[in-house]
């Protein structure tokens, strides 16, 4: 599902061509998309009526498909952003496709995205930090594992720091400036005199 938020993102921001589409998630991202991801999934829009697609002739070449997001894809866009379900809240790249969106969430969304990753990050921490002391003392049929230790403790310090941003993130939602992308504005800024 990640890999059809980033790409209904990306389509948000202009109109493009597969190639062009794959490079610039690639761009924004890191994330290289095989061609087996990427136009099931465009074909899967078309279906859905959330993107169109036309011909744009090339000169010397067969014409390129240029694909637009449509009012129904940047509903769905909005949709899928909007929703982290507790089953994809602990997968990464889900929650970090959702966070890229976030210019388009209103405030109380937001809270909402983070909330999910929140949980499924304190229940991981919890579960893990009772396997830690849990972990039985050193016997000689089943000696003490320092490298488990070490790899336990570190995944502990991730999840802390991820909680720690997460409450960074929460903080900075109500940010006035941080308005979603797609809602008009009724006022300009203000500006004071002194």
């Amino acid at each position: 599902m990640w890999v059809d938020v980033l790409l209904l993102s990306q389509l948000a921001r202009q109109p493009s061509h597969g190639y062009e589409l794959r490079r610039r998630v690639e761009a924004a991202t890191g994330i290289k998309l095989h061609n087996n991801s990427l136009y099931p999934a465009l074909r899967r829009f078309g279906e859905a009526g959330a993107v169109t697609r036309t011909l744009e002739p090339q000169e010397g070449r067969p014409p390129r498909h240029v694909y637009t997001l449509t009012d129904v894809g940047r509903e769905l866009l909005h949709d899928q952003l909007a929703d982290l379900p507790e089953e994809l809240a602990g997968d990464e790249a889900e929650f970090l496709a959702r966070l890229a969106g976030f210019g388009r969430l209103s405030p109380d969304e937001r809270r909402g995205v983070l909330a999910a990753r929140g949980r499924v990050l304190a229940e991981r921490r919890t579960r893990l930090a009772g396997l830690a002391e849990a972990a039985a003392p050193s016997t000689p049929e089943a000696p003490h594992d320092p490298w488990a230790a070490l790899v336990l403790d570190e995944v502990l310090r991730r999840i802390r720091e991820e909680q720690g941003w997460l409450d960074r993130l929460a903080a900075r939602t109500d940010d006035p400036t941080d308005s979603p992308i797609d809602s008009p504005t009724t006022e300009g800024p203000s500006e004071e005199t002194t």
